[in-house]
């Protein structure tokens, strides 16, 4: 061989090595993050009554339920009516922190705090140096009592002034989005993540006007507390901010030359094809959301701009069908009539009504129970005092608690499930 070869050969070698380590780079650059929550994460959403009516919190629990049902977590609501800084009607901060949120040994909180900080009216420079201070106050104590603590701090949920007239000029929500810049500096200065309510549902009451005006009004109706709508769009913030991703599962399914083409976060089996019908088994890895893209509040928050069906795909593509319309049965659920064309682009089974949605639903049912529970016995140990019997049951239902949510997940692991595609009649 050459000088001139090898040298030639050599070259090329660590032009390819370079080459192999860009693409190496750029592939974990492109990369999805990873999810926030792990295993063994427990997490406090602490703030006020917007907090405590529990809606974006149970929907993140139950997205990390059905899409992690392997994981065990724990989730904690540390929301009390009025609360500010300084604490309110349960205790003040010193007291609440201690109580709802270090004794339960999260690894990761979240803070929602202001609504009730800026006394609904004109932003006075004292009030929001009050608010700044107290803020602080909490963030430095969790992480002093928590070490490694991921604290993720909300900038509160809006004040409606945009499908109503404001009550002064600018407006309440305005002095919320002030409190919410100091609380985006908190967070720089603390290095927590920052998590913006109040801009993604303004943004909603927005679009909302312009999509469906007579409706707007309904994602706060009391321009302070945000219906159940309001809340799927700020869990789906939150979720947002934790990394989470779209997939359930993504079968395809080959019926021309019956075969599996792929199965992502799912395992198929059986699969035949016999006078016409297309059929197998599927276990999947996780199960679709709780959510019925029919029901009024889903529909609000789609209008509003929540793109749900981001957060959740469970598609299946069977390709190489005769042309003609097709109904997919799954178990004792229907889905269809769809066209081969249909069914060869692919189909969200999320949104629609099959048996993985229904085992699904155990996982709201649960956490909305957990969360009466939990506000149940925070409230006597609130008002005990010395009483032994109050202290004892808050005890037991700490402690059942504890046991319902080591079985939530179980809930959601999901089942297996026959599937069959056959010519609609």
């Amino acid at each position: 061989m050459t000088p001139f070869r090898v040298t030639r050969l050599f070259a090329l070698f660590v032009i390819a090595s370079a080459l192999s380590l860009v693409a190496a780079r750029v592939g974990a650059a492109n990369a999805p993050a990873p999810f926030a929550l792990h295993d063994g994460d427990r997490v406090v959403f602490y703030g006020d009554s917007i907090t405590q009516d529990g809606g974006y919190g149970c929907f993140v629990e139950e997205y990390c339920r059905t899409r992690f049902p392997g994981l065990n977590l724990r989730f904690y609501n540390g929301g009390v009516g009025g609360d500010t800084v300084r604490g309110g009607g349960a205790g003040g901060i010193d007291e609440r922190l201690e109580r709802d949120v270090i004794r339960l040994k999260p690894t990761v909180v979240t803070i929602m705090l202001g609504m009730n900080d800026g006394r609904y009216r004109k932003l006075e420079p004292a009030t929001l140096e009050a608010f700044i201070q107290g803020y602080r106050s909490i963030v430095e104590r969790i992480k002093k009592e928590l070490p490694g603590v991921r604290i993720y701090l909300i900038r509160s949920s809006p004040f409606d002034d945009v499908a109503r007239a404001p009550n002064f000029e600018p407006g309440y929500m305005d002095v919320l989005r002030q409190m919410g810049d100091a609380v985006a500096l908190i967070a720089r200065d603390e290095q927590a993540s920052v998590v913006d309510f109040g801009g993604v549902v303004a943004d909603g009451i927005r679009l909302a006007v312009r999509n469906n005006p007579g409706r707007a009004h309904h994602l706060l109706p009391d321009r302070v507390h945000p219906s159940p709508a309001g809340h799927l769009i700020m869990g789906a913030a939150l979720l947002r901010a934790f990394g989470a991703t779209p997939l359930v599962s993504r079968v395809v399914i080959d019926a021309k030359g019956v075969g599996v083409e792929s199965a992502d976060n799912a395992t198929v089996a059986s699969l035949k094809s016999e006078g016409g019908l297309v059929s197998w088994t599927e276990t999947d890895g996780a199960l679709p959301l709780p959510l019925n893209f029919q029901e009024a509040n889903v529909e609000l928050a789609q209008v509003a701009g929540a793109d749900l069906e981001s957060l959740d795909s469970e598609e299946l593509v069977v390709a190489g069908l005769p042309p003609g319309r097709y109904t997919v049965h799954i178990d004792d659920r229907t889905v269809g009539p769809l066209s081969d064309a249909e069914l060869a682009r692919g189909v969200n089974l999320a949104v629609y009504d099959t048996p993985m949605r229904w085992q699904a639903y155990q996982t709201v049912w649960a956490s909305e129970s957990g969360r009466d529970a939990q506000r149940l016995e925070r409230q006597l140990r609130h008002n005990a005092g010395g009483d032994p019997g109050a202290k004892a049951t808050a005890d037991f239902l700490l402690q059942k608690d504890e046991a319902d949510q080591a079985t939530r997940s179980k809930v959601a692991k999901p089942l297996e499930r026959h599937f069959s595609v056959a010519p609609a009649p």
